[in-house]
């Protein structure tokens, strides 16, 4: 694609020498506009800094550990947007699964010429079918959670469809985690189908990785999430690996049917606040979706006037810290789930509480 199609706009949030070296060497092959701040380290307000800055029809979002053929901007374009499609497109992050979970302290770096070599032989095939998405394997699970497959390392957009729905990332995510998913999740509920891109790929470049703080900022996170889209789709696929949650999907739907069946339009919840000065949550308590309002009987048995966060969450996950309320009850609705939703509700409460109560016989 010839230069004067595109531009890279970078954002950055740091000044720094050898990167400002870099653009400039690069400057008489490609646009580009970095833009910089001197905040904390925020992914996501980077990549804001970025896409308000951007000027394409086109926005791709791609990480700075992704190296892309010669002929990816292209071949996306000419696949997916030359018609004015309104959709997002994802595409294969290739080698990222061999290091997803993996502690890595140090790096060879390998010359571009490497990677150059490697791009060029999956140019010279048919189909590149080398991320674990694009499996048979995963099509249920991506057509149930599509936005759970939208990883920004590489993915695009219309920028007509960022501006219509203000589509920037959640700067309250702090480190590592499921920001894009959250980003993806708003994309998909603004109409705009999540697809898989044909012959849209990239390498993931090695470097360095912390799992340690990897993992708190994700749980951290995953927490954050779940407290802004407390629903239940989100829920499951939190409290279960991902394929897992296709496959239970469809049942802990139909045993919720079955519980809110003749509950008279109210559905299990949880609830939060004091009971006696004491913090409390109650799980399996019957709210009003809607209004997020408990029934009359769980309002009475908190303090007078306290202020409770009701959330229309099952229990399966919860988005609180470790030992954070004094005791949670355990409710029927709950308590009668199947054994296998039964029993990660149960954890779950035993988690964040430091009493669990359960009903008699349970």
């Amino acid at each position: 694609m010839d230069r004067s199609e595109f531009e890279v706009v970078i954002g950055a949030l740091e000044y720094s020498p050898e990167f400002a070296a870099v653009c400039e060497e690069y400057a008489d092959r490609l646009d580009i506009v970095a833009v910089m701040s001197g905040v904390e380290w925020n992914v996501c307000r980077a990549r804001n800094l970025a896409l308000r800055n951007a000027n394409g029809q086109v926005i791709v979002v791609l990480d700075a550990d992704m190296v892309v053929p010669p002929t990816f901007l292209r071949n996306l374009y000419d696949r997916y947007y030359r018609h004015g499609q309104n959709i997002c497109v994802v595409g294969q992050m290739i080698g990222y699964e061999d290091v997803f979970r993996s502690e890595i302290e140090s790096v060879e770096t390998r010359p571009y010429s490497h990677y150059r070599k490697a791009l060029a032989q999956l140019e010279s095939q048919d189909q590149v079918l080398m991320d674990n998405r694009w499996t048979p394997e995963y099509a249920s699970a991506f057509a149930r959670f599509p936005w759970v497959q939208a990883c920004t390392a590489l993915v695009a957009v219309p920028a007509q469809t960022v501006r219509e729905h203000d589509l920037t990332f959640d700067e309250g995510f702090r480190g590592w985690g499921p920001e894009d998913q959250e980003w993806a999740r708003r994309i998909s509920r603004s109409g705009t189908p999540i697809v898989l891109g044909e012959q849209v790929y990239g390498l993931h470049l090695p470097h360095v990785r912390s799992m340690t703080t990897q993992n708190h900022t994700e749980t951290l996170n995953w927490r954050y999430y779940l407290s802004k889209w407390p629903e239940l789709d989100v829920e499951v696929s939190l409290a279960y690996e991902q394929l897992e949650a296709d496959r239970l999907f469809p049942e802990i739907e139909r045993e919720l049917a079955e519980l809110v069946a003749g509950a008279g339009g109210l559905r299990p919840g949880v609830v939060r606040g004091q009971m006696g000065g004491r913090s409390v949550l109650t799980v399996g308590a019957l709210v009003d979706e809607a209004t997020r309002t408990p029934a009359p009987e769980i309002i009475a048995g908190y303090d007078t006037g306290a202020v409770l966060e009701v959330l229309p969450l099952v229990g399966l996950a919860l988005p609180y810290e470790d030992d954070s309320v004094d005791e949670c009850r355990v409710l029927a609705p709950v308590a009668g789930l199947s054994e296998q939703f039964r029993d990660t509700a149960v954890r779950e409460a035993e988690r964040v509480s430091r009493k669990l109560v359960l009903p008699a016989g349970a």
